[in-house]
């Protein structure tokens, strides 16, 4: 099992409000490069996404649940047939697989179902739950999207205070405005 983190980040490695939808002063970053950088499988997933399991916070899967279902392209199919787990400790477990099917809610601690999990977990988003397995030293990989945005201030992949950590670069590609990279978790 491994961990894999997918951002979209700026330049200044803010990960918040990537969304227009969130209404936050500068939010919707992402998306004002035009749909090439976000189209389609951006991240490369591929089989991970139909073997693994997405893990997403209350929040950014109420996002997805609102988008994805409504989509009919292939990397939709995908994500809709995709197994979900969802850390939110106010949404009900019938209530999701209702609302996005494969849906269900994390049962108990999210570090504990982490480790537990057997297939590779996909995070999208969902900065609260990366934080929670970056302190547990859970994730193995991140790949990110970054835009040529600066913000400033904002919620950051990596904040002050964060654990020092040493990443091997994968691979680099230019995708529309945004680059994207592939970085796995050098461990001792």
């Amino acid at each position: 099992m491994s961990t894999v983190v997918i951002e979209f980040v700026t330049l200044d490695g803010v990960v918040s409000d990537p969304d227009p939808s969130t209404g936050a002063p500068h939010a919707g970053w992402a998306f004002r490069h035009g749909p090439e950088p976000v189209s389609g499988d951006a991240f490369r997933l591929g089989s991970t996404l139909d073997e693994g399991v997405l893990l997403l916070g209350r929040r950014t899967w109420e996002l997805f649940a609102r988008i994805w279902p409504h989509r009919d392209d292939p990397f939709a199919a995908r994500m809709n047939a995709a197994a979900k787990l969802v850390a939110s400790r106010s949404l009900a477990d019938e209530a999701a697989g209702r609302t996005w099917p494969g849906s269900r809610v994390v049962a108990g601690d999210l570090v504990d179902a982490a480790r537990r999990e057997e297939r590779d977990v996909v995070v999208m988003g969902s900065v609260s739950v990366v934080r929670a397995l970056q302190a547990a030293d859970l994730v193995d990989e991140y790949r990110l999207l970054t835009f040529p945005t600066v913000l400033g201030d904002g919620e950051r992949l990596f904040p002050a205070g964060s654990a020092p950590a040493e990443l091997e670069c994968l691979a680099v590609e230019q995708a529309g405005a945004a680059v994207r990279t592939r970085y796995r978790r050098v461990r001792a």
